[in-house]
């Protein structure tokens, strides 16, 4: 590992931990050189995934997407970045496990929904209106009755 400092690649791990809920390792590193010290980030890198999509069209996986559309369902909430991180991590390893070459959009939205509902409603719903196309109100409301009736008296307004 070259040194950001002073560029000569000669350097020690001072520490090491897994991060990303063990889907990285983050070394602490001091370059024997200037002995500055800095933090590197290793990542397993994952065969080609692609995304089928509704129109059949297929693209290369991007958990990036998924955090996009986290950030805009999630926008106003009082929701961390490292819930959004933990969501997005949560996810990228239920679709490696699935250990298939092409995962539907359809079952990854859903997998995107099952860990949001657990971190904000509001922004479940946000996130499910753009990914299920809700026609009409009728839609809306089938989504939100079981949330409604898990709830029950703990929902109503004080």
């Amino acid at each position: 590992m070259r040194c950001p400092f002073c560029s000569v690649d000669h350097d020690k791990v001072i520490d090491s931990r897994s991060c990303q809920d063990g889907l990285a390792v983050r070394r602490r590193r001091e370059c024997l050189s200037c002995k500055r010290r800095f933090t590197t980030y290793e990542k397993l890198e994952y065969v080609n995934l692609r995304v089928v999509k509704k129109d059949r069209t297929r693209e290369e996986f991007d958990p990036q997407k998924i955090r996009f559309g986290l950030e805009k369902a999630c926008w106003k909430r009082q929701i961390s970045a490292e819930q959004i991180d933990r969501v997005v991590n949560a996810v990228v390893k239920q679709v490696y496990e699935l250990q298939d070459s092409e995962i539907d959009s359809q079952s990854l939205g859903k997998m995107v929904m099952e860990h949001l509902a657990r971190v904000d409603q509001v922004a479940y719903v946000r996130f499910a209106s753009v990914y299920r196309e809700f026609k009409d109100v009728r839609e809306f409301m089938e989504e939100l009755r079981p949330m409604l009736e898990v709830g029950g008296a703990a929902n109503k307004p004080r």
